[in-house]
């Protein structure tokens, strides 16, 4: 059981990590062809994304293998938590960079909060029916 659960969670950072290279990629597309300037909106999400992403599945590791019974539990915190650092990212990127483009770097978080809101919701609804 441990090991599964060990394996599971590597296989959540493995999943988030190409759920973040690919819209990288996508964003860094979308960057050449209409010549914008999303470098630094795109390198924040992926920070973001992946150290939600590892978090989350570092705790879901331990959650699952001391008390499984708090799982539920755990998938409220864990969005209620994804929510409140989205926020807290958004707003120290609103103090540090101009107002012109804050539009463009809430398009890019936006996209890579809902992509790896997906592959959570995925992943362990995957699980959970097993």
């Amino acid at each position: 059981m441990t090991k599964s659960i060990k394996k599971l969670s590597i296989a959540y950072m493995r999943y988030g990590v190409m759920v973040a290279v690919a819209l990288a990629l996508v964003g860094l597309m979308v960057m050449q062809i209409w010549f914008l300037d999303l470098l630094t909106p795109i390198i924040v999400s992926v920070v973001f994304s992946l150290v939600t992403c590892v978090a989350i599945a570092q705790i879901w590791k331990r959650v699952a293998q001391s008390s499984p019974d708090s799982l539920p539990t755990f998938f409220t915190a864990v969005s209620g938590f994804r929510l409140l650092s989205a926020l807290a990212v958004m707003f120290v990127y609103y103090l540090v960079d101009n107002q012109d483009s804050m539009l463009r770097f809430f398009m890019v978080f936006i996209v890579f909060y809902f992509g790896m809101l997906i592959h959570h919701s995925i992943f362990f609804a995957r699980i959970n029916n097993r």
